[in-house]
């Protein structure tokens, strides 16, 4: 029976009962994000990614491993119907670092959920920005989470996720609440994992979320740690094998000695 509650429970480090509530979601988002990392490795080795209920939890719970938004979020959407929460899987585009005049495809995931009446996001599957508690669907009102503040702002038709950093709004990504079926997933997966022009093919990702507010990220060679307060500290490593030690201690990814990752901006 799809989802294995208990194994993902056990995972994640959480027990029952777990009521459809804020509680509950905000609980689930907290430890979700501090031990599933969000990674791309299967990519870069050239490995297929597939989205049907078995394989998802096959990979994320069973193999203890992570994945993107398309893995996170379809997983952790039946996560959540499974324990009662009204959830719709929104689509969104993403923007972080960009202009609004840039239109960017239509290539990511997340989840609205329906409590006493309010809408609240919930995203386990934006890589260092994944959040680590729910939103609400408001405008214009700044919104605390274990990690940084957020908001929702909008722009005509355009809602724009935001985060503050620095003391400086920055969109994360803007949405229009179309609600993504399977279909267009599996179409938006195809491009994200296999379009050469895709960023997830040309760099190899890894994310996690740490208590007290700290996060930890991989891009290509650069293993950073992002305190609370916003100071980063970066190495950059210096070896395959540094990477794979990094891979495992700090992101609980294990792959066999001599396991090589290729991917255009991966360079030694």
């Amino acid at each position: 029976m799809f989802p294995d509650l208990d194994a993902y429970l056990a995972r994640v480090g959480l027990t029952g009962p777990l009521p459809p509530t804020l509680a509950t979601l905000h609980a689930l988002l907290a430890a979700h994000t501090r031990v599933i990392p969000f990674e791309n490795l299967d990519v870069v080795l050239g490995r297929g990614i597939r989205l049907d209920p078995a394989s998802l939890e096959r990979k994320l719970v069973h193999d203890r491993r992570g994945g993107y938004c398309f893995e996170q979020n379809g997983y952790f959407l039946g996560v959540l119907e499974a324990l009662g929460f009204r959830v719709t899987p929104l689509s969104a585009r993403v923007r972080f670092q960009q202009p609004r005049d840039f239109i960017p495809p239509r290539t990511h995931l997340f989840l609205r959920v329906e409590l006493d009446g309010a809408g609240w996001l919930a995203d386990v599957g934006f890589g260092s920005f994944s959040l680590t508690g729910a939103i609400r669907l408001v405008l214009d009102e700044p919104q605390a989470t274990p990690h940084e503040t957020r908001r929702i702002v909008r722009d005509g038709p355009r809602f724009f996720q935001q985060v503050l950093l620095a003391g400086e709004w920055h969109d994360v990504y803007d949405f229009t609440q179309e609600e993504m079926p399977p279909i267009d997933r599996e179409l938006a997966n195809w491009w994200t994992s296999t379009h050469p022009e895709s960023r997830f093919r040309q760099n190899l990702i890894a994310a996690r979320a740490d208590s007290h507010g700290r996060r930890r990220s991989l891009l290509n060679r650069e293993f950073t740690i992002r305190q609370a307060d916003g100071t980063k500290e970066t190495t950059v490593l210096g070896s395959p094998d540094e990477l794979l030690e990094v891979l495992r201690a700090h992101f609980g990814l294990e792959f066999p000695a001599g396991t090589r990752f290729a991917c255009a901006n991966l360079v030694w």
